[in-house]
């Protein structure tokens, strides 16, 4: 089987519906999250850092990079189920990467859900470790 190659551009308005059934497809949305609305809120900043991966003009990747001035932040990472382990999660990593760091870019953050022992080695296996702290959220705005 000939693996084909990953093309990584950037979002266009015309892929959200393709986008959010790939986020659902690979269990990234939850119940207190309006996928549209956080497709909106990342349009208004950096929308630049929102990527997507298609195959032949197909939609199988995603992710939503971001960086505050302090540290950049990795969302909404998504390859579809029938074409993951062909690098192209490590593809958009990279990508993201280099875009981060030409900003000046001094570290990236993510976050894991921690039953999700595969998308850690994942991000170990990029050179990501774990740091020792505590992460903590406030809700300021209620999706639903």
């Amino acid at each position: 089987m000939t693996l084909q190659a990953l093309a990584i551009r950037p979002f266009h308005p015309s892929d959200e519906t393709a986008i959010i059934a790939l986020w659902h497809a690979c269990g990234l949305t939850r119940p207190w999250n309006d996928p549209r609305k956080d497709v909106a809120r990342k349009l208004s900043v950096q929308s630049d850092l929102f990527l997507v991966g298609t195959v032949d003009g197909v939609i199988v990747a995603t992710l939503m990079g971001g960086y505050d001035g302090h540290r950049g932040w990795i969302n909404y990472l998504a390859v579809s189920p029938a074409h993951r382990r062909r690098n192209y999660a490590t593809a958009l990593m990279r990508a993201v990467e280099r875009k981060l760091l030409a900003m000046g870019c001094p570290k990236i953050n993510l976050l894991i859900r921690s039953e999700n022992v595969a998308v850690k080695r994942f991000y170990d296996s990029l050179g990501f470790e774990q740091d020792a702290v505590i992460s903590m959220g406030k809700r300021l705005i209620p999706d639903r």
